[in-house]
């Protein structure tokens, strides 16, 4: 199970509206960084044979079956910290993430 709060769900109907397009959204994971794994987001126009599909508050989340064994779980939230707001991904997989918070490590 992959979830979204209501403000992170809210700021992709935004996103998605201003795109014109798509069915949802894409989370996975790639390999990178100090710690070895960093999350990836992308809007989703095409299903791929495969794909989990969950829905969290009104938003299609779809991802790739490798990417689901390090993210089952995970909450997509929307903060605000000072001047930076973006996307915060909580994920109870994770044994730590490198000091820049760019990677993290299961």
């Amino acid at each position: 199970m992959i979830s979204l709060t209501e403000i992170a769900a809210e700021k992709v109907k935004l996103q998605l509206a201003k795109r014109g397009k798509g069915l949802g959204i894409r989370i996975g994971v790639k390999t990178t960084g100090c710690s070895g794994l960093a999350y990836v987001l992308e809007y989703v126009d095409n299903v791929f044979d495969g794909d989990g599909i969950f829905e969290s508050n009104g938003i299609h989340i779809y991802t790739d079956a490798k990417s689901m064994s390090y993210i089952s779980g995970l909450t997509m939230d929307w903060v605000k910290n000072g001047l930076n707001e973006g996307f915060e991904f909580r994920n109870p997989n994770e044994k730590d993430r490198c000091g820049c918070g760019e990677s993290f490590r299961v």
